[in-house]
């Protein structure tokens, strides 16, 4: 139970990857506080402990530093943030409006910078962490999700300022996530069979798990990352295999 005692928020922490990363906490023997604006249908748990639950609309300043204000008044301290909260539809760029596209990337990366400023009085105090978390998809083209992977590349830009502004008292890392099998990842990859496919497409053979992601933000968040700070930590399985090696007609195997 290395983060016993520790205090620790996780937007968007109600289900999918955010549920995973909060579980991993509870298990790593932390206070987990998360936050969305619906609450879960369940509470979150792990190890016999469940995590606190506030309703916040992170694109509401004055909501969020409400809200990190009664977290750290209520628990004495918060040592660690993990800014999860984001996603998207597919929308092409040439559809909906550059408004709908604006909204993406208010929620995935406005929202983590706001979160980030509200909660960095406490997390001085504490000598505590940001850990962002990110997505493959600000590394590369995003089709169809463009607007999410320039939010995305933002967020990792917008860490490595952090990292250099707030230190020495603050931590400030991401997470850079490839593909992750969550109750909503059919929307993206399909059925059973969709699924399997894109797994099969992964290095390691599989999506990604949502507790494989929170223990890599444990870890972050740990005094075993002690002197890491402004690094991006690749969560993907290897990446992905460069199309090119399929469609060449050379130096293929047997």
């Amino acid at each position: 139970m290395e983060l016993k005692g520790r205090v620790v928020v996780v937007t968007g922490g109600t289900r999918g990857v955010g549920a995973g990363i909060a579980r991993a906490f509870l298990t790593a023997g932390a206070d987990v506080v998360v936050c969305a604006r619906r609450p879960p249908e369940r509470p979150v748990a792990a190890g016999g402990r469940e995590a606190a639950y506030t309703a916040v609309d992170l694109r509401e300043p004055a909501a969020v530093e409400a809200f990190f204000d009664e977290v750290a008044g209520h628990h004495g301290r918060l040592d660690c943030l993990v800014n999860n909260a984001g996603g998207t539809p597919y929308r092409l760029l040439g559809e909906g409006g550059a408004e709908r596209h604006a909204r993406v990337l208010a929620l995935n990366l406005i929202a983590p910078m706001t979160a980030s400023i509200a909660a960095y009085p406490w997390l001085r105090e504490s000598r505590g962490s940001v850990v962002m978390t990110g997505s493959v998809s600000g590394t590369r083209p995003s089709p169809g999700t463009a607007a999410y992977g320039a939010a995305k590349a933002g967020l990792e830009n917008l860490a490595r300022s952090m990292a250099v502004e707030w230190a020495p008292e603050v931590r400030v890392n991401s997470l850079v996530l490839g593909m992750v099998r969550t109750e909503l990842a059919h929307l993206h990859y399909g059925d059973e069979a969709g699924l399997a496919a894109v797994g099969a497409t992964v290095p390691l053979g599989r999506l990604a798990e949502p507790s494989d992601v929170g223990e890599a933000a444990v870890f972050l968040a740990s005094d075993r990352a002690a002197y890491i700070s402004g690094a991006a930590l690749l969560v993907h399985g290897g990446g992905e295999r460069p199309a090119f090696l399929d469609a060449a007609n050379v130096n293929k195997e047997n």
